[in-house]
């Protein structure tokens, strides 16, 4: 990717203030900056960093004024952070613009490839498959029996996803990822011994949703587990069987939701979090990380907090005495010292 200042500045509908030819060929950080880098100055407390930088093109709000000389050509746009994360995607795209069937894979005579499909070394792809276009699937990617994949959508390396089950479009999943696996279903017998319940359902992932690595979704015992739209999951995550995820809901790493849990939409659950199983928790509900929530939420956008998890501003209070405890321990003590001299006299 090479770009002039000038083409920067059309781009993004700014302006040029210095060398509309200067040309830069990467990205970088505004303090690691050196000659042929693009980078942006969006936050204050990096402000002397754009006096000493040795990027070539600054990226900066139109309504910043410097409080020194400025050495690299500065692009002025309406939102330096916004400018910037646009030129990431197009910079993101280009890199990952792969097309074509790489060999050795394998690609079942019954599936369906949609136009423009990139398919990596060592992939494998099942029985009536389908695929749809502009689909990119990385090495070793391995797509079982009946899948239905969107368009637009991105399997990097090594993800699984297991017979029947189904991905929407613009979706993307990381890295080691599994999606369909077997939902943990065990019946114990008169032994005590552990008879498999046999998954029979699938997992179906709606359109605009993004999976970290090396995260897993099991498949409903019967029926669906769903992952709605625009669902943002981050690395691994466990995802039980027959759950439902509602539409725009952010998690955080290392975050387990057990069989049967229904989480609304609009929500956003810390990391290594634990949510029991056949529990609702409604809308716009916030869980700070490595809470546990063991009964249902049912008030629309509560905060909150702890193991087992109550109202945040209850847990910051309860947590103040919490800290207290041996101080308060010390003068209950001394209070007892206190009767009991005063009960011998």
């Amino acid at each position: 990717m090479e770009y002039t200042a000038k083409q920067l500045s059309d781009l993004l509908g700014g302006t040029v203030e210095g060398n509309p030819e200067e040309r830069v060929s990467r990205l970088s950080k505004i303090e690691e900056g050196t000659k042929g880098s693009l980078t942006f100055l969006a936050n204050a407390k990096y402000e002397q960093h754009l006096y000493t930088t040795g990027a070539s093109v600054v990226i900066i709000s139109k309504d910043f004024v410097p409080a020194q000389k400025v050495n690299p050509t500065m692009v002025r746009v309406p939102d330096a952070y916004q400018s910037f994360v646009r030129l990431l995607e197009i910079y993101n795209t280009i890199k990952r613009d792969k097309s074509g069937i790489e060999q050795p894979c394998y690609i079942h005579d019954t599936a369906q490839l949609g136009a423009n499909i990139y398919v990596g070394a060592f992939a494998y792809i099942g029985k009536n498959v389908s695929i749809g276009s502009n689909v990119k699937i990385y090495p070793q990617v391995y797509i079982g029996d009946n899948v239905s994949i969107g368009g637009n959508t991105t399997l990097f390396e090594g993800v699984k996803v297991y017979s029947d089950c189904v991905i929407g479009s613009h979706c993307t999943i990381h890295a080691g990822s599994v999606i369909g696996a077997d939902g943990f279903g065990f019946m114990p017998n008169t032994n005590n011994e552990y008879k498999k319940v046999a998954q029979i359902g699938n997992v179906i992932i709606e359109d605009h949703v993004e999976i970290g690595a090396v995260t897993t979704i099991d498949r409903a015992t019967l029926g669906s587990t769903i992952i709605r739209k625009g669902v943002k999951l981050d690395n691994l995550i466990q995802v039980a069987h027959n759950v439902e995820i509602g539409e725009n809901t952010v998690i955080a790493a290392q975050t387990g939701i057990a069989g049967s849990a229904k989480i609304g939409r609009d929500c956003m659950i810390g990391g290594q979090v634990g949510i029991v199983g056949h529990i609702t928790i409604a809308d716009k509900v916030k869980i700070a990380a490595q809470s546990g929530i063991g009964a249902s939420i049912e008030t629309e956008g509560e905060v909150v907090q702890g193991s087992p998890a109550f109202n945040i501003g209850d847990y910051k209070r309860t947590y103040v005495l919490f800290r207290k405890l041996p101080e308060m321990e010390k003068r209950i003590k001394q209070l007892e010292e206190i009767i009991a001299a005063f009960e011998k006299k």
